[in-house]
Parts: structure tokens; sequence; C-alpha cells
């Protein structure tokens, strides 16, 4: 059983996306990057849908956070939809490292997650929807 509402990985796909959305700071000496209006675009340790992302992930409850990963890993193919608890048991075993930090590290969240969902019998764009 899920032990996450749908919504919350709705919106951890939604934050997620704004992020990849994001580049690499562009590190040119002597410029004014501040004055860039394309800086808007960089990714800084400071960014606010980064500070939120981790936030927002790090409030999660442990299940909350196992069960997160768990759909990551379903919509990546690491686990069926049918493995949806040994994949969150495993979630739970194997967390060493802080799951914000873990899962900003996974290219191609927002995707993974919303297609855990799909495989899940859950719409995603729905969930999304009601988000905004």
């Amino acid at each position: 059983m899920l032990e996450i509402s749908p919504s919350k990985v709705a919106y951890v796909a939604i934050l997620a996306r704004e992020i990849d959305a994001k580049v690499a700071p562009w590190d040119s000496e002597g410029d004014d990057t501040d004055s860039d209006g394309g800086a808007i675009l960089e990714a800084h340790a400071d960014d606010p849908a980064v500070l939120e992302f981790t936030e927002f992930v790090d409030g999660l409850n442990e299940d909350e956070q196992a069960s997160l990963v768990a759909v990551m890993w379903i919509g990546r193919d690491t686990f069926s939809a049918d493995d949806l608890e040994e994949a969150i048991e495993t979630a739970r075993s194997e967390a060493i490292n802080k799951t914000s930090e873990y899962l900003m590290g996974i290219p191609l969240l927002a995707d993974y997650l919303e297609a855990g969902l799909e495989a899940l019998g859950i719409d995603p764009e729905e969930e999304e929807q009601d988000l905004y």
C-alpha cells in the first residue's frame, strides 16, 4: 500500500521539473550576472525551487519518503508496480543519505515519478492539475 498521497508525489514531480529546467550557473569573470535576465534559469544552491524541494521532501515522514522513492523506482523500472511493498521496504532499509539529496541526484526524476504513479494506476496529470 502506498504510504504517501498521490498529490504529494505529483507536487514533488512539479518541483523536480522546475529544477530540471534550470542549467548550471554560467561562470564568466567580470560579468554581472545579477543583471542578466537569463540568470533566472540558472540553478544555484540558494535557488528557491531547490530550497522548496528540499524542505518539502525532508518534511515528509519516513514512510512517505520510502514510498516516494519506491514510486520513483517503479517509474524507472527498478521494481514493478506489483512489487510496491518490496520497493518500499528496500527504500527503508537502504536509506543512508537524506532522501531529498538522493532524489535531487536522479536525472529525469519528474518523469520517473509520473511513470511510477501511472504504473500504480494513478493519473499523474489529474493529480498535478489539482495542485495548480
